[in-house]
């Protein structure tokens, strides 16, 4: 069950992640693609921030919300590995973006981004709206026993 206090804070980050999307498709048709390819990590991050949210846990830097991701959905199967991967990849791709220096990310990278990271953010609604889903049924049945 999503603790209370979070919900605001959890449609919060989702609402961050969509938008983030929406800057990162912008910002590759304008030809920016080292940040597009940030915005696109922050997609997925903030996603990330919304699903551990639902679970009570925050963190204050990326590698903790990363690691954490991987120890309590990916190892438990809620989200696949390759959803793992994904996220490991979207910020390693970031560093590059933000960090790089004389080196840039390519436009087939940024356009491959893009689509992971929207994957990801719909992976992670799904997850949350049947965490949700179950939590109502597991409250009902309750009511009813």
């Amino acid at each position: 069950m999503i603790p209370l206090s979070h919900s605001s804070e959890i449609a919060a980050n989702l609402e961050r992640a969509e938008q983030s999307l929406l800057a990162a498709r912008q910002l590759a048709s304008g030809g920016y693609d080292d940040f597009a390819a940030s915005r696109a990590y922050y997609a997925a991050f903030y996603a990330a921030t919304a699903a551990l949210l639902a679970e009570g846990i925050e963190f204050s830097k990326h590698t903790g919300v990363i690691s954490f991701i991987h120890k309590q959905f990916v190892r438990s199967g809620r989200l696949s590995k390759e959803q793992g991967k994904t996220l490991n990849w979207l910020f390693e791709l970031r560093g590059i973006g933000d960090y790089g220096g004389m080196v840039h990310v390519a436009p087939e990278q940024v356009e491959a981004a893009i689509q992971s990271a929207e994957e990801f953010v719909a992976a992670i609604r799904s997850l949350l709206k049947a965490d949700r889903d179950s939590s109502q049924s597991d409250e009902l049945e309750h009511r009813q026993g």
